[in-house]
């Protein structure tokens, strides 16, 4: 494990290197970055932290999580990461490029489902395609090349109403997904799903990630979860928020639920539980 309070004093995270068929290796800049963010709301006048000092990045084709207490800031970061809100000071990166706003860039997905109910499930894919005001034959094609992704297929003129809450979190990804994004944002997207159902998620989520190749940061409540999906988890620490750890998940990419009762993951687990714990 590194100890990232210290590293996160660094302005810019170092590129990570990327070993060549030959043999030679060479330094791959960071999909995304977020560089010395800070982040405070005025309350009663009075201005309060909520992000201090905010340093990680996010390489392409990885997938990281945030974990930490309610109230540690993660969804605001996430929110700045999307361009939803400006930091105060600090930024963020996507391809070396400073986020100024939403843009096609960056997917989100919600903890809550955030699907049209007056759309069949095709159409709330379709969703976004539309506003860009892509061609039909290409949305057409798009959205049917989504929506096997997910397993959805049978389910294209369903409406939300009709379908599961894991059905439901498949479309809102695939909506997300369908945008082609650099970036897929993820805010506790399994947070409302009963804990069978949220096993399978998330060895879905897996699966299509590594279907897709896209660059992911999650944040969860769920140390389990966060071991089992991402390749680096970020401990946060109590408002104001900051990097206390970045932990490395030194586990076979191709994992089953079963990883989770192996000695490797336990000691994982106990360390990042221990990093929550200790808030000195």
């Amino acid at each position: 494990m590194l100890d990232a309070q210290t590293s996160n004093e660094m302005r810019r995270p170092q590129h990570q290197t990327l070993t060549r068929p030959d043999g030679s290796s060479a330094s791959v800049p960071p999909k995304m970055e977020i560089c010395g963010v800070f982040k405070s709301f005025q309350v009663q006048n009075k201005p309060l932290m909520v992000l201090q000092n905010i340093n990680l990045q996010l390489h392409p084709g990885e997938f990281i999580c945030l974990v930490g207490a309610s109230g540690c800031g993660k969804s605001t970061l996430l929110n700045i990461a999307a361009g939803l809100e400006t930091p105060s000071a600090g930024q963020v990166l996507v391809d070396g490029q400073a986020v100024q706003g939403p843009g096609s860039d960056r997917g989100m997905v919600f903890q809550g489902y955030t699907l049209y109910p007056w759309l069949t499930v095709a159409n709330n894919i379709a969703f976004g395609l539309k506003l860009r005001k892509m061609r039909r034959n290409e949305i057409r094609e798009r959205v049917s090349y989504y929506l096997d992704v997910v397993g959805l297929t049978p389910f294209s003129k369903a409406y939300p109403k009709q379908l599961s809450g894991g059905m439901k979190q498949r479309v809102a990804i695939a909506r997300a997904l369908a945008n082609e994004p650099e970036v897929l944002l993820m805010d506790e997207p399994f947070g409302a799903l009963d804990a069978q159902t949220k096993e399978q998620m998330q060895q879905f989520l897996l699966k299509l990630w590594e279907q897709t190749h896209v660059s992911v940061m999650m944040i969860t409540h769920d140390v389990e979860e966060a071991i089992f999906v991402s390749q680096r988890v970020y401990v946060m620490s109590r408002s104001p928020g900051r990097i206390k750890l970045e932990a490395p998940i030194n586990l076979p990419l191709d994992r089953d639920l079963e990883i989770k009762l192996s000695p490797e993951f336990v000691d994982i687990k106990r360390e990042i539980i221990h990093a929550l714990r200790d808030d000195g």
